[in-house]
């Protein structure tokens, strides 16, 4: 009898390319989608250090630049507000606060939006050359949102000094509510981002778009209470996210809690399937950039 030879076991086939769309095996897409966002970690990590060190090694003013935008604001709508040129009406906070407060949430909920655009957009390089975890782009560029926004916490923690305001319970919850409202503003920039890899238009209509998105905020005015313009804030879904956040950290009163919570589920929500989205469409994109 001939000898038995010991068979090694094999690898299991793994497909690095298919023609097979991911969304007729939910499941296999779904483990692949939570196994590159684990292995994404320490190239997002690498690529938010060289972001941070670039974006302030030749600036003067350096972390400064993320709080001069609020406090600008402030100064001119104080002025205006002060001198009878707009009437704003009565407010929680101080005014000065009310606006520096609101405006650096605002600035975190946009930077949030462009984020994923700005991650593909620098990675294009990267893409055309290197297969790698996609969702490494968005995660370096969301820890700089929230880089940005802990420098903005210095202005913060300024106000509430300066102004002497109170200080609730409830702000230890502010870090959630503000955590949604960065969700919301990723979900939107992540359904752009393929788009935006490819047209610069995206770039420039997303600038168009927050600039009038800004005026139907109460970021610089009160909640309205009715009318046409009230209804049109009510409606806007930032709006319930940047309230709730700012009264968590300040009055520990949330004014509409339904509103949060609907406009916190459009966020998380949206946020997975534009994560789907994501991932589909990257492929085709990256096979666009590369030709």
């Amino acid at each position: 009898m001939g000898r038995l030879t010991k068979l090694k076991p094999q690898r299991p086939r793994q497909v690095i390319y298919t023609s097979e769309s991911r969304l007729r095996n939910p499941q296999i897409m779904l483990r692949e989608m939570w196994r590159d966002l684990l292995a994404s970690r320490e190239l997002a990590w690498r690529l938010l250090v060289r972001d941070i060190s670039a974006q302030y090694r030749q600036s003067f003013l350096g972390i400064f630049w993320a709080i001069i935008p609020a406090v600008i604001t402030a100064a001119g709508f104080t002025l205006a507000k002060n001198n009878g040129i707009v009437n704003i009406g009565n407010t929680d906070l101080p005014y000065p606060a009310y606006v520096m407060f609101s405006m650096t949430l605002w600035q975190t909920f946009v930077e949030a939006l462009n984020a994923p655009i700005q991650g593909v957009n620098g990675g294009k390089a990267m893409l055309a050359r290197i297969n790698f975890p996609r969702e490494a782009l968005v995660l370096s560029k969301l820890g700089e949102v929230f880089f940005n926004f802990g420098v903005k916490l210095i202005l913060i923690v300024i106000l509430f000094i300066w102004f002497k305001m109170p200080i609730s319970g409830s702000v230890i919850l502010a870090p959630v509510a503000l955590i949604h409202l960065v969700a919301l503003g990723t979900f939107i920039g992540l359904i752009l981002a393929p788009m935006g890899a490819l047209y610069q238009d995206i770039s420039r209509a997303i600038s168009l778009a927050t600039g009038l998105w800004l005026f139907l905020t109460p970021v610089v005015y009160p909640v309205p209470n009715g009318g046409i313009f009230g209804t049109i804030v009510k409606f806007n879904p930032v709006t319930p996210l940047l309230v709730t956040t700012r009264e968590l950290a300040t009055t520990g009163t949330v004014s509409d809690p339904m509103g949060f919570w609907l406009a916190s589920s459009i966020g998380l929500v949206g946020l997975f399937f534009a994560w789907i989205i994501y991932r589909v469409s990257m492929p085709y994109i990256v096979e666009r950039i590369s030709s």
